[in-house]
């Protein structure tokens, strides 16, 4: 099996708003986000690629324009922005693309990560 990742980096700001008061995470904050695709395949292509880096490009591109620099409350809804959440819905706006995508990773901060594998 081939594995190849790709990172993308995102600056927005988010509020779980499901949280107990007095939780750090229940008050408006923001991230550096760094987020994470991973495509798998047992065959290549003609170029020996799993797939063609630049075809990612979709991906930053979707990136840029609807998550970088907002509110991912007012985006995906107040219920879907832990990063676990976020990961989720990274990998499905991917996999509608390329069947190859089989995971999505979120990291909020350095030493915190989530992913999305089904």
């Amino acid at each position: 099996m081939y594995t190849i990742r790709k990172e993308f980096h995102f600056s927005a700001s988010h509020q779980l708003k499901q949280m107990p008061a007095g939780h750090p995470c229940a008050r408006l904050h923001g991230h550096n986000y760094v987020a994470v695709i991973e495509l798998r395949s047992v065959t290549l292509d003609q170029y020996g690629f799993v797939r063609d880096y630049l075809e990612l490009k979709a991906f930053k591109e979707y990136i840029d324009a609807e998550l970088d620099h907002r509110h991912l409350n007012e985006v995906l809804g107040d219920d879907c922005t832990t990063a676990e959440r976020l990961a989720r819905h990274l990998y499905d706006w991917a996999r509608a693309r390329w069947p190859e995508v089989s995971a999505a990773m979120v990291s909020e901060t350095p030493k915190t990560s989530a992913e999305y594998r089904p």
